[in-house]
C-alpha cells in the first residue's frame, strides 16, 4: 500500500524501492497500461513489471496449480456400488487412449455423474474392475483366485485397454485344457449304452473310437455316421440297422458281426475283416454298401442276399463262398476279386469290372445277361 503523489515516474521509483526491482511498467487490475498518474483511483490494485507484458497473477497461479496437480489429484470411483480411490494419473498415464483416460484426462469434460459423496458413478462390475485398476497402477496383470478371466477381459475391452485385453486373451488361451482327441474306450462306451433307453437313438456321429474293443456288444440302430472305427474289434457285435455312412472302418475286425439292414454308404472299410458276417434280413430289409471302399476286405462265407454293392470298390477282396443271391453289383469294381464258390443267382453285375476276378466252383451258372449292359 503506497501513497500516490507527484508524477508516474515518482510512483515507479517508490515501487522499485518497495519491491526491489527496476519498475518500468504499471498496469491496472484488468491489465491496462497506465501512462498517466491521473488514471489511478483510491484502492486500485496495481501491477508493476520490469517491462514484461501483463499476466494476471490469479490466472497464472490457477494454471500452475492445474498443471502441477491435474494428474495427481485423488478421485473416487463408484463402480457398481463399490468405491475405488485412485489418482487421476493412474487412470490417464498407463493407457492414454482408453475410455478411462478420456473420461478423466480433463476435469468435468464428460460431465460424469457423481453420488452424494462425490464419487464418480460407473455402472460396471467391481470384481472385474479391480484387476484392471491394479494393472493401471503397476502394469502387471494379477487376478485373484475365483475371478473369471473372461469377465475381466470384457471389462478391459469395454474400457478400451487394448494391451491388457491382449494379455488376457493369451492367458485365457493358455489356461484352456488341450483338446482331447483320444479314442473313446469300451468302458466309456458301455456306460453310454447303459444310460441310454433301448428305444432312444444313440448318436455317435463323428466320434473317435479308433482301436476300441466293441466285440459282442449290442450296437443296433446306433448312428456311427462319419465316426472313426478304424482298427476296432467288432467281432460278433450286433450292428443291425446301424448307420455307418462315411464311417472309417479301415483295418477293423467285424468277423461274425450281425449287419442286417446296415447302412454303409461311402464308408471306408479298406483292409477290414468281415468273415462270416450276416447281411441278410429275413424281413427283407437290405444292407446298403453303395459306393463303399472295400479294397482288400475278407468277406469269406458272409450271407449277403440282396445286398447293395453298387459302384462299390472290391478290388483284391476275398468273397469266397459268399451268398450273393439277388445282390446289386452294378458298376462295382471286382478286379482281382476272389468269388470262388459264391452264389450269384439273380445278382446284377451289369457294368461291373471283373478283370482278373475268380469265378471258380460257382454254385449256380453266371449268365451273360447278368453282366452285360
Amino acid at each position: 500500500v503506497v501513497a500516490v503523489y507527484g508524477t508516474l515516474a515518482d510512483l515507479l521509483s517508490v515501487a522499485s524501492n518497495k519491491l526491489g526491482i527496476k519498475a518500468s511498467c504499471l498496469y491496472n487490475g484488468k491489465g491496462g497500461l497506465i501512462d498517466d498518474i491521473a488514471l489511478i483511483r483510491d484502492d486500485d490494485v496495481l501491477y508493476v513489471s520490469e517491462g514484461d507484458s501483463f499476466v494476471d497473477p490469479q490466472n497464472e497461479e490457477r494454471s500452475s496449480d492445474e498443471l502441477s496437480g491435474a494428474h495427481t489429484d485423488w478421485l473416487t470411483l463408484n463402480i457398481g456400488g463399490r468405491c475405488f480411490t485412485t489418482t487421476r494419473s493412474t487412470l490417464v498415464s498407463k493407457e492414454p487412449e482408453s475410455m478411462l483416460a478420456h473420461m478423466f484426462k480433463d476435469k468435468d469434460v464428460w460431465g460424469n455423474k457423481q453420488d452424494e459423496r462425490g464419487a464418480y458413478l460407473i455402472d460396471r462390475s467391481p470384481e472385474y474392475f479391480e484387476p484392471i485398476l491394479n494393472y493401471l497402477r503397476h502394469g502387471q496383470l494379477i487376478v485373484n483366485e475365483g475371478i473369471n478371466l473372461l469377465g475381466v477381459l470384457e471389462e478391459a475391452r469395454f474400457f478400451g485397454i487394448e494391451q491388457l485385453a491382449e494379455q488376457l486373451e493369451v492367458v485365457i488361451k493358455n489356461s484352456q485344457p488341450p483338446e482331447d482327441h483320444s479314442p473313446i474306450s469300451r468302458k466309456e462306451f458301455v456306460r453310454f449304452l447303459l444310460a441310454t433307453p433301448t428305444k432312444s437313438e444313440l448318436r455317435c456321429q463323428g466320434l473317435n473310437f479308433s482301436g476300441a474293443d466293441f466285440s459282442r456288444l449290442d450296437l443296433r440302430y446306433i448312428n456311427f455316421k462319419m465316426a472313426n472305427l478304424s482298427r476296432c474289434n467288432l467281432t460278433h457285435a450286433n450292428l443291425c440297422c446301424a448307420n455307418l455312412e462315411r464311417a472309417d472302418l479301415s483295418g477293423a475286425n467285424l468277423d461274425g458281426a450281425n449287419l442286417q439292414g446296415v447302412k454303409m454308404l461311402c464308408s471306408n472299410a479298406e483292409g477290414a475283416s468281415l468273415k462270416g458276417c450276416n447281411f441278410e434280413d429275413p424281413s427283407g430289409l437290405k444292407a446298403n454298401l453303395e459306393g463303399a471302399n472295400l479294397k482288400g476286405v475278407d468277406m469269406e462265407g458272409s450271407q449277403m442276399t440282396g445286398i447293395n454293392l453298387r459302384v462299390a470298390t472290391l478290388k483284391n477282396a476275398k468273397l469266397k463262398n459268399c451268398n450273393l443271391r439277388g445282390a446289386t453289383l452294378a458298376g462295382t469294381d471286382l478286379e482281382n476279386c476272389d468269388l470262388s464258390g459264391c452264389d450269384l443267382q439273380e445278382a446284377n453285375l451289369r457294368g461291373s469290372n471283373v478283370k482278373g476276378a475268380i469265378f471258380e466252383e460257382m454254385l449256380t451258372p453266371l449268365h451273360m445277361s447278368q453282366s452285360v449292359r
